[in-house]
């Protein structure tokens, strides 16, 4: 019942669309074991953002080398072996990076993505799972430059980069192209992070015209390498596709919202509501003309009666409080055009269960779609909506942060591009040596985030 269902796609099913993406994915997967791998594209009309013939081709180098060196192989064998031994070894045609997964959903994407992107640039071979850490080593000057080779004769058989958050200023020197190029010499890469790094390898010399050539739009990033990545199972694309349809699907417009409260009342009250956000959320969706006003006078309502459109508004968020409340006011006044609001909200968790697998089923749902909407309002800070506009490769407008429970002045505003925002960026020049360094005005591609001042976020301008 579920496989007729996922198929049908009425009215618009006879609609022709491009199931590959632009030519990100191939043919030869069996369609029924993963739905959402061939159908995302029906649900997602964004023909503006073409991946470059580069990238593709890369793509499938990165393929060819996965299916040469990754698990099951001979090659993947002998370098377990190696490793095993513990003695430093060479690099070899089949080298890994391995990534320790950790973080919520959001942030999961966002390392996963950044990781792969890291992985492509350096032809190595991405394991994903559930020390010795680079920055340690560095420290306690056990390498620095080529120390480490000329005291065992080569490099280490494994380097553990942590770049986590609440890095250390040794471990941020991996953004660094001497240590990457040291890096280069490893066979082994343990990563743990919980961040969107990309911007900073754009600072890397050695990866820039690789970079260039991968995304001639620079801020398409997420929006490629997400796509060709992340595809949800039958059950999570069942679930989305078919509340779509149900709620989504007939409106002449859908507006997608996503709340993040990072605000507390208290112990008791962690999560609000707070009438002062509900307020900001409306005033940033009807200052922009997203939704329209309410409490249309008698003239104007009778003017505007034979509109008819309807706007359905998802909203996402741990409290239904919000949707509740922006449900009753469209319920309850005319708008001043005559357009039917209509409010959905598929779940409401109350309390964030990163380790709950139901819960990030329900998550990764909700941002498919949100991704599938026609307009985005985010919330600052937060990689739930990152996600969302990268996926649908939409530029939102962010709410911005909100102090002492008082909404900001102006609600919103649109954001520079379509990419997550890198939100521990590191401040060290290391052509200069030089810390506390402004890297959002090195080159005109890579700027600091709108909704956080001190992280780094791709555009695509051309000009400081």
């Amino acid at each position: 019942m579920k496989d007729d269902i996922a198929d049908d796609l009425s009215p618009s099913a006879q609609i022709e669309y491009d199931k590959l993406l632009g030519g990100l994915l191939i043919e030869g997967f069996d369609e029924r074991s993963c739905r959402s791998r061939y159908q995302f594209a029906r649900y997602h009309r964004n023909a503006a953002r073409v991946p470059s013939a580069y990238l593709i081709e890369r793509l499938r180098r990165q393929e060819a080398l996965q299916k040469k060196c990754g698990p099951g192989t001979k090659s993947y064998n002998k370098a377990l072996k190696q490793l095993s031994s513990g003695q430093s070894i060479n690099t070899t045609d089949c080298n890994y990076l391995f990534l320790i997964i950790h973080a919520g959903l959001g942030n999961r994407m966002l390392e996963i993505t950044s990781a792969f992107l890291y992985a492509l640039l350096t032809d190595r071979i991405l394991l994903v799972d559930s020390p010795e850490s680079y920055g340690n080593m560095l420290r306690e000057k056990v390498i620095g430059g080529n120390t480490y080779r000329s005291l065992v004769g080569a490099r280490p058989p494994f380097v553990y980069l942590y770049l986590d958050g609440n890095y250390g200023f040794h471990d941020k020197l991996f953004y660094c192209e001497d240590d990457q190029q040291f890096l280069k010499g490893v066979p082994w890469l343990i990563m743990r992070t919980d961040m969107y790094f990309v911007p900073s390898l754009f600072l890397i010399p050695s990866y820039q015209d690789e970079l260039s050539r991968l995304f001639p739009e620079k801020d398409t990033v997420f929006h490629h390498l997400a796509r060709y990545l992340f595809h949800p199972t039958n059950d999570i694309w069942y679930s989305v596709t078919a509340y779509y349809k149900a709620y989504l699907a007939k409106a002449d417009k859908r507006v997608g919202v996503q709340i993040r409260i990072y605000e507390t009342k208290g112990i008791l009250q962690r999560n609000g509501p707070f009438p002062h956000i509900l307020e900001q959320i409306l005033s940033c969706a009807q200052n922009e003309k997203l939704l329209p006003e309410i409490g249309a006078t008698a003239e104007a309502a009778a003017v505007t009666a034979g509109k008819n459109q309807t706007i359905a508004v998802l909203t996402t968020s741990l409290s239904s409080w919000y949707s509740d409340q922006i449900r009753k006011r469209y319920s309850e006044h005319q708008t001043v055009d005559g357009t039917t609001v209509k409010v959905y909200q598929p779940s409401h968790e109350e309390y964030q269960k990163s380790k709950n697998k139901k819960h990030n089923m329900k998550a990764l749902a909700e941002i498919y779609l949100l991704s599938m909407t026609d307009v985005l309002i985010t919330s600052g800070f937060s990689t739930f909506g990152y996600a969302a506009q990268g996926l649908a490769g939409k530029t939102p407008w962010i709410l911005f942060r909100s102090t002492n429970h008082v909404a900001p002045d102006p609600a919103c505003g649109r954001g520079m591009s379509i990419e997550p925002c890198f939100h521990n960026a590191p401040f060290y020049d290391c052509k200069a040596k030089r810390d506390n360094v402004d890297l959002g005005k090195v080159v005109p591609y890579v700027r600091r985030c709108e909704d956080v001042s001190w992280g780094l976020k791709i555009v695509n301008q051309t000009q400081l």
